[in-house]
């Protein structure tokens, strides 16, 4: 039986692929800061429900140990802990933006770097980090989180020519607008209306994510595709997940960066 250990399982993408795991009959470490708060996975068999906080070193230590000591080994780690921060760049505060890059890139390379050891000794094993659209193009206000997503695309990359030296696997699974929390505890928006050039753009960007949301997904479509992208046994690295990232991703490609522009600033009306 196979163990993935899970980063951001608390709530959407990371609960769902716990579940979806669990009832595929694997092992499931879910992980999460307040694991005390949880009970439907500390209910299942074989779900390991322990704290990890990707911004504390000894917590991720500590769920990787854990993790092994109940079930023997680790074969598969979703990093999926992550949030967005959007704003005038100039509105930001410094302990914000250094807050979205520990948490979304230097938290990532911290579990990915506490699971290679083991990965390297079983001379095996995968690593699928949950990225986005946003890792591939961009949306008004979105420096930090997209400059994070870009980060994750280009981390996942080069990280795959080292794993494949010892028989070990990167992915990467680009979501959509996904239908969870992110819009709410998982969205950091910060404005200062006195800077009166934005406010109007800032209007308009609420206004294109409610229709952006509107269409949004189910976590559970994301689950389904992280499972394909950790069991289908090829060499694919990316995975898109959502309609509009199987509409977006590949415009994205065809397009230059003018004409992308437009389609996007054409979306928000701008």
């Amino acid at each position: 039986m196979k163990t993935i250990l899970i980063t951001g399982a608390s709530t959407g993408i990371g609960k769902a692929t716990a579940l979806h795991f669990q009832e595929k009959g694997w092992n499931v470490i879910a992980t999460m800061r307040t694991p005390a708060k949880e009970q439907e996975l500390q209910a299942l068999n074989n779900v390991l429900v322990t704290r990890l906080d990707v911004l504390d070193l000894e917590s991720i230590e500590q769920a990787v140990s854990a993790g092994i000591e109940r079930f023997g080994s680790i074969d598969v780690l979703l990093n999926n802990a992550g949030y967005g921060a959007y704003g005038p760049l100039e509105a930001m505060p410094r302990e914000s933006i250094v807050r979205q890059f520990n948490t979304n890139v230097i938290g990532l390379l911290d579990v990915t770097r506490a699971l290679i050891p083991h990965f390297r000794q079983n001379k095996s094993g995968m690593v699928i980090n949950v990225s986005s659209i946003g890792g591939k193009m961009t949306f008004p206000f979105g420096s930090l989180y997209h400059g994070t997503k870009f980060a994750v695309e280009g981390i996942s990359d080069a990280l795959s020519y080292e794993f494949e030296t010892f028989g070990g696997e990167v992915k990467i699974v680009e979501p959509g607008a996904i239908a969870t929390d992110f819009a709410g505890r998982s969205f950091d928006f910060q404005n200062d209306e006195s800077m009166v050039e934005y406010q109007e753009l800032v209007a308009k960007l609420f206004g294109g994510f409610d229709e952006l949301l509107g269409n949004a997904a189910p976590p559970s479509l994301v689950a389904e595709v992280i499972y394909t992208a950790a069991t289908d046994g090829t060499k694919q690295m990316r995975y898109a997940a959502g309609p509009d990232a199987d509409q977006l991703l590949p415009a994205r490609k065809a397009m230059d960066d003018m004409a992308f522009r437009a389609m996007i600033k054409e979306q928000f009306g701008l």
